[in-house]
């Protein structure tokens, strides 16, 4: 569905001349898009992504560059409509100077009909040098603002309205790529129009109540209507001639309304609201439903919650970061394919994370159809920034047409002032010595950001930052973990042990990560097998993260045997990144209702690199991910160690209570094994329950359990290791598969001799397993799908477990 049209617009989009203010380059590209796709695509630069690469071409966002095309107009009473510019830019129209931008997240309107001519026009986008800009503004500040310069090896981005990660960060390559990447059109000009719609919602006993209200912008001489329709109901209002700037407000009755609810907690249904003036249009899908943010002093400290329509729910996620570093290569597709694989590992909630980018309407019109949750950052991160009025100005223009934008959407869950601009005020030598000063240039800027938000949509729910431990609250998010939301690091960054995650009780997680590398069909798409080495340059540089690289070796050494060729190396990398998450979700849910969320860092990648994702750049799905559609479902049943016993804990996010069965088995590694507890019990879906508590197993056993629910009369296996798997005496499993091409792909029958841990299927062409890093035992075969994304006439399925990656 289209968000807004007018049926008299001349698009923009197409071809353009490009060239760079010194005459050195020129060439044809695509917008919207980016000048570095652009370059790329004309064979004037390699692929940034081979290789080192990356710095060969960092030159590029050191030059201007200027876009221009040639337009025939057949009249000039028009507005040029611009929108994510990016960045600092001179736009003009046969010479004529019409705007200079400063945001890349701000749409731009300007008339141009007084140097718009019938005929031939040229108009021209002169961007300016990235580095230079931001250099000069950081001079012009009345004190220094400090930016993480490990995370930005381009310096200062903190002093211009861009993506924060396009200056690096560790995942991300540093190109601070320039473009123009959303609307681009002239639309005809006119006395009035709607400059943005405000919806409320108002939930009662008899229905729901939807307010609409069209703030229209200019004044009209003469008789014109605003037209409203809703659910089968049409209203249309008069506007008040001459009367500036006037607000028509239309309310509409729902008897009987289709709620809207998270994924795995209802359907999605959504209503359209087409509201019309004259030629313009607007649509907006919305979903009826009630959330709020339940943060209050308890016990334990202050809650952190949302309820939906009056129910709690147990939000579990990822963090969503820019679907790619170049905005060129974005594709729609893969991005809508990326979402609909969180829903399909039983997420319901995405974090649009601060250092990125706001992202267009559709993808929020799909994370409303999908049923997915959006915590929204705005777009600030890891940095400190600037509280001069100009910047602080911008800032409010800024999130002003953000909220309005965005704010109808059912899936619109929470407003957050940043991400990690409290933990960064400790970061700094400059605001480490001088506290007050950076503290309360911190808090001007937030208070404009609630603020701008307030008077945009006054029903918004708004957190000051993440992580906090409350509003006003300035202390330890990472560490202390009983008010708020947390970010917790411990284990990756303080190198501590996976049992670590144990030893926290949040009440939201809402940042936590282990890192991996991607799998091989992506690793050959940017290194060629002589570089197929932790320590080869081409890794190095496709490691952000500093002592990455050691930390994933290191880990290895803790919990496994070590790896006996590159590939067996990158497929370990996967499983403990698995492991290690695992630990921690399993822990945390079982604490409900104490803890109420994780969100997992992090969900994608923007180019092919060594990160914290669970779905590899271009998205397929990591063992983690696997793994995550297996602890993030409805119900789950998780084991931890306490002293010398193993408590099993279920856990159920249904909306009614169910029975459960569950049985526990002790397992060598010759596949002889013992039943030693088999329970029943009734499970309610407002906590976590301990089912058994048992003693701990044998040194040279495991445990193995499975369970159902009355819900669904399906078996889930799992397994846990008492000690790390380098104790144990694994024994070849001798897997046997028996592999069929069927309707949409191949069916995979495997079986073993000895027990098979953490088996993974891999392919050399794109697609998706129906399972991957499980448990195979011998009186057990599985059968697994695998729904290729191309024909499969060239398939080569392999097949590796924890003996044949560390032990053959």
């Amino acid at each position: 569905m289209k968000f807004s049209e007018h049926a008299n617009s001349i698009e923009l989009q197409g071809i353009w001349a490009v060239s760079d203010g010194e005459g050195e380059h020129e060439f044809s590209m695509l917008l919207p898009g980016d000048v570095v796709s652009g370059l790329h695509e004309a064979g004037l630069i390699e692929d940034p992504y081979w290789g080192r690469n990356e710095y060969d071409v960092r030159w590029i966002c050191q030059k201007d560059w200027i876009l221009s095309r040639e337009i025939t107009l057949d009249r000039t009473e028009l507005v040029l409509v611009l929108s994510e510019i990016d960045t600092v830019a001179t736009i003009s129209l046969n010479g004529h100077v019409l705007l200079t931008t400063q945001n890349a997240h701000r749409t731009y309107r300007t008339d141009v009909s007084q140097v718009a001519t019938v005929g031939a026009n040229k108009l021209e986008i002169r961007l300016h040098s990235i580095t230079s800009e931001a250099d000069e503004r950081q001079k012009a500040q009345p004190f220094f603002i400090p930016y993480h310069r490990e995370n930005s090896p381009i310096p200062n981005g903190n002093m211009l309205r861009k993506p924060q990660c396009d200056f690096g960060w560790d995942w991300n390559i540093a190109l601070a790529p320039v473009g123009v990447y959303g609307t681009m059109r002239f639309e005809p000009k006119s006395d009035i129009r709607i400059a943005r719609l405000a919806i409320e919602q108002n939930h009662g006993e008899g229905g729901v109540q939807v307010t609409v209200k069209a703030h229209l912008d200019g004044l009209s001489a003469s008789d014109e209507t605003v037209n409203f329709s809703l659910s089968g109901q049409s209203i249309s209002l008069d506007v008040p001639a001459n009367v500036p700037d006037p607000m028509l407000c239309a309310t509409f009755d729902i008897v009987h309304p289709e709620l809207w609810w998270p994924a795995g907690q209802g359907d999605q249904p959504l209503y359209d609201l087409v509201v019309s003036l004259g030629a313009q249009t607007e649509h907006r899908c919305i979903g009826l439903r009630t959330i709020e943010l339940v943060s209050e002093p308890d016990s334990a400290g202050r809650s952190f919650y949302f309820k939906v329509n009056g129910r709690a729910i147990f939000c579990k996620g990822a963090n969503w970061i820019p679907a790619d570093a170049l905005f060129g290569k974005i594709d729609r597709q893969r991005v809508e394919e990326q979402l609909k694989s969180a829903r399909d590992a039983n997420m319901n909630m995405i974090r649009i994370w601060g250092g990125g980018r706001y992202e267009p309407n559709w993808l929020h019109d799909l994370c409303d159809r999908l049923g997915l949750l959006v915590w929204q950052d705005f777009m600030f991160a890891c940095n400190l920034y600037p509280s001069t009025p100009e910047f602080t100005e911008e800032v409010e223009r800024e999130v002003k047409d953000v909220v309005a934008r965005l704010h109808h959407h059912a899936s619109t869950t929470l407003w957050v002032g940043d991400n990690e601009l409290v933990g960064a005020l400790n970061w700094f030598q400059e605001s480490r010595q001088d506290r007050d000063r950076y503290l309360v240039n911190y808090d001007r800027l937030n208070r404009a950001i609630e603020q701008a938000l307030k008077q945009t949509d006054p029903n918004a729910i708004w957190w000051p930052s993440s992580p906090t431990p409350g509003p006003m609250n300035f202390g330890d998010a990472w560490h202390a973990d009983g008010s708020g939301d947390m970010h917790f690091w411990s284990v990756w960054h303080e190198g501590k042990d996976f049992e670590h995650y144990r030893d926290v009780s949040p009440r939201f997680c809402s940042e936590f990560g282990f890192q991996s590398y991607p799998s091989m069909n992506v690793i050959r798409t940017f290194a060629d097998p002589e570089d197929f080495n932790i320590s080869a340059p081409v890794f190095e540089s496709h490691q952000k993260n500093a002592g990455g690289n050691a930390r994933i070796a290191e880990t290895m050494f803790r919990y496994f045997r070590f790896p006996n060729d590159f590939e067996s190396f990158v497929y370990l990398s996967q499983i403990q990144q698995g492991l290690a998450i695992k630990t921690a979700v399993s822990h945390w849910r079982s604490l409900k209702p104490l803890c109420m969320g994780v969100l997992i860092w992090q969900l994608n990648d923007t180019w092919p690199v060594c990160s914290w994702s669970s779905l590899d750049y271009g998205g397929g799905w990591k063992m983690l991910h696997h793994m995550a559609e297996k602890f993030y479902a409805p119900v789950h049943v998780s084991v931890r160690p306490d002293g010398e016993d193993l408590i099993f804990t279920a856990v159920s996010d249904l909306a009614s209570e169910i029975g459960l069965v569950l049985e526990v088995f002790a397992l060598r590694m010759d596949g002889h094994s013992r039943l030693i507890a088999n329970e029943m019990i009734d499970l309610s879906s407002d906590a976590a329950k301990e089912v058994v508590r048992t003693s701990l197993v044998a040194e040279d056993e495991i445990v193995v359990y499975r369970w159902k629910g009355s819900h669904d009369d399906t078996w889930v296996s799992d397994h846990f290791a008492p000690n790390p798997y380098k104790t144990y005496a694994l024994q070849p499993a001798n897997i046997l598969t028996d592999i069929v091409e069927v309707e949409g792909g191949l069916r995979i029958r495997l079986s073993c001799e000895k027990p098979a841990l953490f088996v993974a299927l891999e392919s050399n062409i794109a697609g998706r397993f129906s399972d991957n890093a499980f448990i195979l035992l011998p009186e057990e075969p599985r059968e697994i799908h695998f729904k290729p994304l191309e024909p499969v006439s060239n398939v080569i399925i392999s097949v590796r477990d924890l003996h044949s990656a560390t032990c053959a």
